[in-house]
């Protein structure tokens, strides 16, 4: 932050248009007097109606830059912050040619691509599955016969567990390579042959860690358990509580490979969001991305005097003082609804009876109503979000589980229409 400017503290803030996380970050700049330049990827056509600064292609690094830039020169802004995972390299790259405190951009691309994570935390030690990669032109037979299992099959660049599918066997891996494949193909744009990551499956409890990095040192701010088992053959995260009941050793190792995790990709500045795994081995690092947790999940946290997760990552983008970073009242919990089946949302009813369970402090629908919706491993979204408050983790559980039970959810199969056949006049 330039403490010598007149305006208030002033933070450009990077984000797509589906993110769930805009109106966070809004009502938290709003609420700490944090001015906001939107930056939003998307079609010039649509940002007057949007009501954006600017509008730029996230997935066009080289063209977006240069108007990123201008911006923010134009408009003074004190820092420049992805609320996603879509534009981190473009945010690092914005925030070096401007001269703040930032993430470098290898470090940002490293954080986005598995292939080069795996890498990275391998050759600096980070304990790793075993790990391969393959072009989706790959054969999946011959590569099946290469293989231990069980192992896992994952796309290079997507999030949220998208086309991450489990596979015991040399059938359910040709399976899983071709589902996997043609998912990693809908995303490309360019006509390149892009790659598949093939991991070794690592059984047991599953964490996620919610920190800060102030110049490469980590502050913990949450660390979640995840009570569902993620067993496969997809890995739909659904119920976050915290505090973990994991003992203290077991906590200090989290902290300690999360920490070695974002060393080991450059990572030093910003919020981070990790995926680990505990089991009779040890803590073992999955994916940490140089961004805060996704969706909604933010709603439950609260820290000192009813600072959100969204006030620190603003306050500390720039510079703003901190005054706390404990996490305040009882365990938090939320349910991340997943979608159950293909096909048109037509209504979801029990609402009123879901929300009047007793600890539960909100729930939001947030697919639409009348429109397509896909499970896991193609969707990419969730059916909406159940948050509660209690004595306990494990009472959290119970409370969202029970809220989760009241909804009755109407989901119509999309008939296809065969085109009819064209008459031909004789």
């Amino acid at each position: 932050m330039h403490e010598d400017r007149a305006h208030s503290p002033r933070v450009m803030l990077l984000m797509s248009p589906s993110t769930y996380r805009a109106g966070a970050f809004l009502k938290a700049a709003a609420d700490v007097g944090v001015e906001v330049v939107s930056v939003t990827d998307m079609p010039e056509l649509l940002r007057e109606y949007w009501h954006q600064d600017l509008a730029v292609s996230f997935a066009n690094i080289e063209q977006a830059f240069p108007d990123v830039v201008r911006l923010a020169r134009e408009r003074a802004v004190d820092a420049v912050l992805s609320v996603d995972d879509a534009a981190t390299e473009l945010a690092a790259l914005g925030a070096r040619e401007l001269g703040f405190v930032h993430n470098s951009p290898d470090a940002a691309a490293a954080a986005r691509d598995k292939l080069i994570m795996r890498n990275m935390l391998a050759n600096a030690g980070v304990r790793s599955p075993w790990f391969g990669v393959h072009p989706v032109s790959g054969d999946p037979r011959t590569i099946a016969e290469t293989l231990e299992y069980p192992c896992v099959v994952k796309p290079i660049r997507l999030s949220g567990s998208r086309g991450v599918i489990r596979a015991d066997d040399t059938d359910s891996f040709v399976a899983a390579f071709t589902r996997t494949a043609a998912i990693a193909l809908d995303e490309v744009t360019d006509g390149s042959d892009p790659q598949i990551l093939i991991e070794e499956y690592l059984p047991g409890d599953e964490v996620a860690v919610e920190g800060l990095l102030t110049d490469g040192d980590l502050h913990i701010l949450a660390i979640f358990d995840k009570p569902d088992p993620l067993i496969g053959p997809y890995f739909e995260e659904t119920i976050y509580v915290t505090p973990s009941g994991h003992a203290p050793e077991i906590l200090a190792a989290i902290a300690r490979e999360t920490a070695d995790a974002a060393a080991a990709l450059g990572l030093r500045h910003g919020p981070i969001h990790a995926e680990l795994r505990i089991n009779d081995r040890g803590v073992w690092l999955i994916e940490v991305a140089g961004r805060s947790i996704g969706g909604l999940c933010s709603t439950i946290l609260s820290f000192g005097a009813g600072m959100s997760l969204e006030e620190i990552i603003l306050r500390h983008a720039v510079g703003m003082a901190i005054p706390s970073f404990d996490r305040t009242g009882n365990a938090v919990g939320v349910m991340m609804i997943p979608i159950p089946a293909k096909g048109l949302l037509r209504e979801v009813d029990g609402i009123d009876a879901a929300r009047a369970v007793v600890g539960i402090t909100g729930i939001e629908i947030t697919a639409p109503v009348n429109y397509p919706i896909v499970p896991l491993p193609e969707g990419s979204s969730y059916l909406g979000f159940i948050f509660a408050r209690g004595e306990s983790p494990s009472a959290v559980e119970a409370t969202l589980r029970e809220s989760h039970r009241q909804l009755r959810i109407q989901i119509d199969p999309i008939v296809s229409i065969a085109s009819p056949t064209p008459v031909v006049a004789r």
